[in-house]
């Protein structure tokens, strides 16, 4: 596939400044929550400093939770170590146009330290070094990830003034599917699709979800890497073009007691040297050995990996039996009931994980997967038989139920640990804790609401 409209080499970016049409680049990493954090710089010192010399920016940005408040317990950043500051060197093979703010284009940027060498613990580092740990097996990783949101006729200002509460859905009603429900949406997703077009992404396709104002639009896969800074990229432009038609919309995991917004993640492999698909074969369900392998490298691992599919406490509130968000750890053949649903065929076999919400941070989230089918394939792990009928009464393992017992299962893996580094899991345990000990501290609405008057 040749280079997709709106992606832009640096000369083409010289040319675009020269005339006038972009006067700004933004510099941005992706931070633990998965936000995009960075610079808006001037596009001439982009071209004359940043582009040469790379930009940096202060190391608590992977080191704050999300109130981006300073937190203690991180090895990396501290008021010890002085919060110094960290290296942003843009990837320019991510150099793309911004169609939704004017003159305006941005790259994406790997976290280094000033004195050289990765930040281990950055989001797309911890992705690199999986996607390393393939290639050195002659594998390379395709996934497409599936997000959805709630789209509110509330502006993030009214939002936030109302605290969340008594928000007015965009639909009144279950749309899943419906052309009718979409075409109310149509304004703002059209806008949105065009936008992520403009801006290098392939759109496939919006569609209704089930609960009020739910929506999910869809973008080819491509390799894991380019699929996961196009998450980002996404996910961050609808938040801002949404805001600029007065709207706001939301993709945390669960946002009510209705339906969840989940994050389904697919991924295949394919031979580095041919661009071969490697998980079909001649085996039973049309599976190669190297599938099978790799199917039951998930299956073991997904307990003890699942903090980096639900990172945080509302993570855990979707896994709720018969609403198509996942408790079993089970797989099965196009079952939407099991956390591992198997699809395709020949080329397009592929798995999909079910488990991870519309908040998961998609750089962790795959290489967690990967780490887990490499886990599955240098073990030659053997695949146990397919569920088949309903796995939310099959009696199968489930995955945790809260961010806590996520966390214990991280702290004991040996797999995340080699697989990962130390630091890397250290870090992220110490994110799991901030997280419960800021929760725990919480006064909620439900507490009031049943204490208040009558207890």
């Amino acid at each position: 596939m040749g280079k997709r409209k709106g992606m832009l080499t640096l000369d083409e970016l010289r040319g675009l400044v020269e005339n006038g049409t972009v006067d700004t680049v933004l510099v941005a990493m992706t931070d633990m929550q998965g936000r995009l954090q960075g610079k808006r710089c001037a596009a001439e010192y982009f071209l004359n400093e940043v582009v040469p010399h790379a930009t940096e920016a202060c190391n608590y940005l992977l080191a704050v939770d999300v109130d981006m408040n300073t937190v203690d317990g991180y090895a990396i950043s501290s008021w010890e170590r002085g919060y110094g500051d960290c290296v942003l060197r843009p990837d320019f093979g991510t150099l793309r146009l911004v169609p939704w703010q004017e003159g305006t284009a941005m790259v994406l940027a790997d976290v280094e330290w000033v004195q050289g060498g990765d930040v281990t613990v950055s989001p797309r580092q911890v992705l690199k070094k999986q996607l390393a740990r393939l290639a050195e097996r002659g594998l390379g990783a395709y996934v497409g990830t599936e997000l959805e949101f709630i789209v509110f006729e509330d502006s993030y200002e009214q939002a936030w003034k109302s605290g969340y509460r008594e928000l007015t859905p965009a639909n009144q009603y279950n749309v899943d599917y419906s052309m009718l429900g979409t075409a109310r949406l149509e304004p703002l997703l059209r806008r949105i699709r065009n936008a992520m077009s403009g801006a290098g992404l392939y759109v496939e396709s919006a569609k209704g979800e089930c609960n009020p104002g739910q929506q999910e639009i869809a973008f080819r896969y491509t390799d894991a890497l380019s699929t996961c800074d196009n998450h980002g990229i996404y996910k961050n432009g609808a938040k801002e073009i949404a805001a600029q038609e007065g709207k706001s919309l939301t993709f945390m995991a669960k946002y009510n007691e209705r339906e969840g917004n989940s994050c389904h993640i697919h991924l295949s492999l394919r031979s580095l040297d041919g661009d071969e698909p490697v998980l079909a074969g001649d085996g039973p369900g049309g599976f190669s050995q190297l599938m099978e392998h790799f199917l039951a490298g998930q299956l073991a691992c997904l307990r003890e990996l699942t903090y980096f599919f639900a990172p945080n406490i509302n993570s855990y509130k979707r896994f709720v039996p018969g609403s198509f968000a996942p408790t079993a750890v089970a797989w099965g053949t196009d079952n939407r009931t099991c956390a591992l649903r198997v699809v395709g065929h020949g080329q397009s076999l592929r798995v999909e994980n079910r488990v991870p919400g519309g908040d998961v941070n998609p750089y962790l989230a795959v290489a967690a997967l990967i780490a887990a089918g490499l886990h599955g394939i240098e073990n030659e792990l053997p695949l146990e038989p397919e569920l088949e009928g309903n796995a939310y009464t099959s009696g199968k393992p489930t995955v945790p139920t809260t961010l806590r017992e996520a966390a214990e299962l991280l702290a004991d893996s040996k797999v995340a640990r080699a697989a990962f580094g130390e630091d890397v899991v250290e870090h992220y345990l110490n994110a799991a804790k901030v997280e419960l000990t800021a929760f725990d501290a919480a006064v909620t609405d439900w507490e009031r609401v049943r204490g208040f008057e009558r207890l």
